[in-house]
């Protein structure tokens, strides 16, 4: 998961460097994936965090 983040603030940060030199385009793919990303890892996140939960119990 820690893989995830690390892609969505690449993402992120390709996406304000493109935003800087005037790729609209390209800014705006960038920000997508890295929004994607994001919610995919905290979706993974909580699941893993309430398998845990059913494991101890």
């Amino acid at each position: 998961m820690g893989n995830l983040m690390y892609y969505a603030v690449v993402f992120l940060v390709v996406a304000i460097i493109a935003a800087v030199f005037g790729f609209g385009g390209v800014a705006g793919t960038a920000v997508e994936a890295a929004k994607i990303l994001f919610w995919v890892a905290i979706v993974l996140f909580v699941i893993s965090l309430i398998a845990s939960m059913i494991r101890r119990a």
